[in-house]
């Protein structure tokens, strides 16, 4: 059986092979084996936009948020895919927590 990680890294062939559809459907069976797994959300978050899939797209990066609380990455990743959909509250608020996350690890 694939692990998902081994599909992970089939989706990014296929992303880089320029079928992003067939990327996302990859991942999306990436998360029927493991709905948590973060690098699948933070893919699904990234190529959904790109594809237009807005709402989507801003669910899978506010997953990545929820499971990496604490990583400030995730936050500036949220960031900017809200900024992309047209979200700017949403957007400066993730910036705010991605700062504030940064501030308190020094």
């Amino acid at each position: 059986m694939t692990t998902p990680d081994e599909m992970y890294d089939e989706a990014n062939a296929l992303k880089d092979q320029g079928d992003l559809e067939g990327a996302v459907g990859k991942l999306e069976e990436i998360l029927k084996a493991d709905p948590n797994h973060v690098l699948t959300h933070a893919a699904l978050g990234v190529h959904l936009q790109k594809l237009g899939r807005l709402e989507e797209s801003v669910a899978h990066a506010v997953k990545v948020t929820e499971l990496e609380p604490n990583d400030s990455f995730s936050f500036t990743q949220l960031s900017v895919i809200c900024m992309r959909c047209g979200k700017i509250q949403e957007a400066e608020d993730a910036m705010a927590r991605a700062r504030e996350i940064q501030m308190g690890a020094h």
